[in-house]
């Protein structure tokens, strides 16, 4: 199978900060490639060379068989990409925004109409589709820039945190959207901060650190490569959560992640069972309550924290449940 995308070693630096240090990579026609990595690691740099908004400093890059550089104009009539912010027209409504950009692909009057209704539906916009989008909340503001960047099916699609602050039905639906693109042949390079999203979405997962992939493979070669069980422990909302850290510490392999939100810490295990069982008892001697406790298999979570000694970032709140029109 031929690679949609290629880059050999690429480099860039932004004054004394090195943003890709030789960076490689390949992504196979009509897949989903999960490109993850910590906040700053170089990922949304990396989609800025490969869409020709930035030159490299170093290496190469192919999109679709044509050089970033020396052809950039070609590639850019082959590839649509969605960033991290939204970019709509707010004098305009969410449907003239699609109308116009379906004009501007060369779609015709007509069809240009029939898609933008098309993905008002898809994105559950049609109500607000003939408002002027400066009305929009974020997450609908967001759907719409979505929304946009699918008015042609495009050879090569970059979705550059596609889904940050959207609620979860309008995740579900752009996977779903996402899905049809890629059965259609339609390559993607994803990179973004939901790791079950990549789970799901990703034939394979790269994943960078400081400019440079630390490891590629499937969603199971990477889990594969941490070892061991997991033991996931939820303590009541009032329990002390530093306690609770430390309790953990002295049963666990590794490091113990806490996500203080949800109440929720989790720490590498050899002997599940009894070590389940050990924890437990521990925990209720330093007077800590458990709501629930349990062993399971490594996630692409315990995967990038054993690669890069940090938990994944934290995604961004979803969108709120705001009447349509207000922001």
């Amino acid at each position: 199978m031929a690679d949609a995308i290629v880059a050999e070693g690429l480099c860039k630096k932004f004054g004394a900060v090195t943003a890709l240090d030789g960076l490689d990579l390949r992504v196979p026609r009509g897949t989903v490639t999960g490109l993850l990595g910590p906040n700053g690691a170089g990922k949304s740099t990396a989609v800025r060379l490969l869409t020709t908004l930035l030159t490299p400093d170093g290496g190469r890059a192919e999109v679709d068989g044509l050089d970033v550089v020396t052809r950039a104009a070609e590639v850019r009539r082959r590839i649509s990409l969605a960033g991290q912010h939204a970019a709509v027209d707010e004098n305009l409504t969410g449907f003239e925004n699609l109308e116009m950009l379906g004009q501007l692909l060369h779609l015709g009057r007509r069809r240009s109409r029939e898609r933008a209704d098309e993905l008002l539906h898809d994105f559950d916009l049609v109500e607000a589709g003939r408002r002027r989008t400066k009305d929009y909340s974020g997450g609908m503001r967001r759907r719409l820039d979505l929304a946009a960047s699918l008015i042609v099916a495009p050879s090569v699609l970059f979705l550059d945190e596609p889904t940050t602050g959207l609620d979860t039905r309008s995740r579900a639906a752009l996977w779903d959207t996402i899905g049809d693109l890629v059965s259609g042949g339609t390559t993607l390079l994803l990179t973004t901060q939901y790791l079950e999203e990549a789970d799901r979405l990703a034939h394979q997962i790269v994943v960078v650190d400081h400019g440079r992939v630390i490891a590629r493979g499937t969603p199971n070669e990477l889990k594969g490569q941490v070892s061991g069980e997991r033991l996931e422990v939820t303590v009541d909302p009032a329990a002390d959560l530093e306690t609770a850290r430390t309790v953990l510490a002295t049963v666990g392999t590794g490091p113990v992640v806490v996500n203080d939100a949800a109440g929720v810490l989790g720490v590498p295990v050899d002997d599940g069972v009894e070590t389940l069982l050990a924890s437990t008892r521990r925990l209720r001697e330093a007077g800590v309550g458990v709501l629930d406790v349990a062993l399971r298999r490594p996630t692409l979570d315990d995967v990038f924290l054993a690669l890069t000694d940090r938990p994944a970032p934290a995604p961004a709140p979803e969108a709120a449940q705001s009447p349509e029109g207000v922001r």
